[in-house]
């Protein structure tokens, strides 16, 4: 235990010092008891500590075989408790700590070099009294057994702070879900009742002395074992409690602080700090669904504010949250091995309830740059998780279904529309078209309005698409015009178009100056004996489409006539409805 010296109110066996050793006792002595411990070695050590903490520390060997530190002697067990309730109100003592005879002490080990003189019973029975949870079954002379009465009793003398320890610690060992505020009500009664039964005892629903300092020690211990410790990560701007047991600081890279895994515990902490606004924080929420410590099993929630992502196989188990608040992203991250996740379920818990963004700092005052840009940068140092190939999408109606090139989905193991788990709801291999269908209903800032006329030859048209699907979390327009109403065999479902587009388009909607959609940009064919124009490419016409849709029961939408509109116009209708697409193994 690291000792803390702390201004102590009281005077320890004040106005005892000139008591002298009669040969027979002190005249109606009284000890604080604080501690016991199974070994003369543990019980010296531990008399030192408290020593450098506290005066008038004495240690003495009981009849039950233990070894028993307390404070004073005391005039008298008035003053005795006098003692005890400030002490213990203040924290400075263990809260299972209480007044004692000395009818068990024996021989005296503390302080070092005092007389080995045994201590005097007294002449009349005494009272029961509680007696310290280290004591173990089968002691020579086992402790009485406390009523209770006598435990509401004591119960009724803790300080507030010892009443919400208590249920704290319930709350650890998962009996308690209610606010920590020291009241010991119904809910209080019944989480002590619950955790009574899963330890053998009577559910009265009240603690004895033995049963709380049980419960505390046995959370003590567990927790002084994770090692959780609140810190202050003044770069970051982050208050937190972290595991310090089992993680380690490693490094800065902004927008992390990175906690790596010591000796060899498995759980690794990532603490989340920039500066950004809703699309940094929704492009956070998309990168971090690209890294392997975020598997693609769990729950996924975005919010207009904040995300949650958890993910979970085989191998590890990990756990995400952060939140936009003043122009600041802050959150963490917590991942773990698999087999840990009962234990590591009580670590998330402290985690969670002790987050606390600190201030108006970020880790890194240069990443006020809407996440639209680059997510490679942001991921550096990251493994990521890359999909077998990405394309682009549209929606076509108004629960998320999206439109996309059909060319290798049915190989794929599992598909994403944005990063959310999709299947594959129908597809025609002649025309190149499928229609995938998200697990989880989605709510498309617009679907697609299909152009009812026939376009002209020579018109200006727009490719929306993911060119850069690993680099850019948002779309691009691509321009150029409509060279051909068929194909390149004369299909008549097809279109040509003159515009340089990459890998990643295919499935986009090809739209014209009004913002309509047009066709669909189909993937480049490969002809090994042929070089074809780089700006040639094939789009599936919309009247296919349409016709297609319908058919297989989808009500796509037409466009209404209207006349151009500014290409950033067409931009910003472009991004509301184009998505990600990507096939996983």
């Amino acid at each position: 235990m690291r000792l803390v010296r702390r201004a102590v109110s009281v005077v320890v066996a004040a106005g005892l010092t000139g008591m002298v050793w009669t040969g027979t006792g002190w005249a109606e002595p009284a000890w604080v008891q604080i501690e016991a411990r199974p070994t003369l070695d543990q019980a010296q050590e531990r008399a030192r500590d408290w020593s450098s903490t506290l005066p008038a520390v004495s240690g003495f060997a009981m009849s039950t075989g233990w070894f028993a530190i307390a404070l004073g002697p005391y005039a008298d067990e008035a003053e005795a408790d006098s003692q005890l309730r400030v002490l213990r109100g203040e924290r400075m003592i263990p809260p299972d700590s209480y007044v004692s005879n000395g009818s068990r002490f024996r021989e005296q080990f503390w302080p070092t070099g005092a007389a080995p003189a045994p201590v005097a019973q007294p002449a009349a029975p005494v009272a029961a009294e509680p007696t310290p949870a280290a004591e173990p079954p089968g002691a020579e002379a086992p402790a009485p057994v406390e009523t209770l009465a006598e435990s509401r009793r004591l119960e009724a003398a803790l300080s507030a702070e010892t009443r919400m320890e208590i249920q704290s610690a319930l709350q650890w060992r998962g009996f308690y879900s209610a606010t920590i505020d020291g009241a010991f009500g119904r809910g209080t009664r019944a989480s002590i009742g619950a955790w009574q039964q899963a330890n053998g005892y009577e559910a009265t629903g009240v603690l004895a002395s033995a049963q709380q300092a049980q419960l505390l020690g046995a959370v003590t211990a567990e927790r002084a074992a994770l090692g959780l410790s609140a810190i202050d990560e003044p770069e970051a701007g982050i208050a937190i409690e972290l595991p310090l047991g089992l993680v380690e600081f490693d490094h800065y890279d902004a927008p992390f602080v990175h906690y790596r895994a010591k000796d060899g515990s498995g759980v690794t902490v990532l603490l989340i700090s920039q500066q950004g606004d809703q699309n940094g924080l929704f492009g956070l929420y998309d990168a971090m669904q690209t890294l392997e410590i975020v598997p693609m099993a769990g729950e996924r929630k975005r919010e207009r504010s904040s995300f949650l992502l958890t993910g979970q196989n085989d191998r590890i188990h990990s756990y995400t949250q952060a939140e936009l608040s003043g122009g600041l992203i802050k959150g963490f991250t917590l991942v773990y091995p698999a087999d840990q996740a009962e234990r590591m379920a009580r670590v998330l818990e402290a985690m969670k309830t002790s987050f606390r963004p600190l201030g108006n700092k970020a880790l890194d005052a240069t990443l006020g740059k809407p996440l639209a840009v680059e997510r490679s940068a942001l991921m550096a140092g990251l493994d990521q998780r890359h999909p077998e190939f990405a394309r682009s999408g549209f929606f076509i109606a108004a629960d998320g279904a999206v439109l996309t090139a059909a060319a290798g989905l049915k190989a794929c193991g599992r598909i994403t529309v944005e990063d959310h788990m999709a299947d594959l709801a129908y597809t025609d291999e002649v025309l190149g078209l499928a229609v995938l269908r998200p697990q989880k209903p989605l709510a498309p800032a617009a679907v697609a309005a299909f152009q009812p006329a026939e376009p002209r030859l020579g018109s200006e048209i727009a490719v929306a698409g993911f060119s850069y699907p690993e680099a850019l979390s948002a779309p691009v327009l691509s321009f150029g015009t409509l060279s051909d109403l068929s194909g390149l065999a004369g299909e008549a479902s097809r279109a040509r178009l003159a515009v340089r587009t990459l890998a990643g388009d295919a499935g986009g909607p090809v739209l014209d100056t009004s913002g309509a959609v047009v066709g669909m940009l189909l993937p480049s064919e490969a002809t090994p004996d042929k070089l074809l124009p780089e700006d040639l490419a094939q789009a599936l016409r919309s009247f296919d489409i349409v016709a297609h849709l319908t058919e297989n029961g989808y009500a796509p939408v037409a466009s209404e006539p209207s006349g151009s509109i500014a290409a950033e116009d067409i931009a910003a209708r472009a991004q509301q409805l184009t998505v990600r697409v990507a096939c996983w193994k």
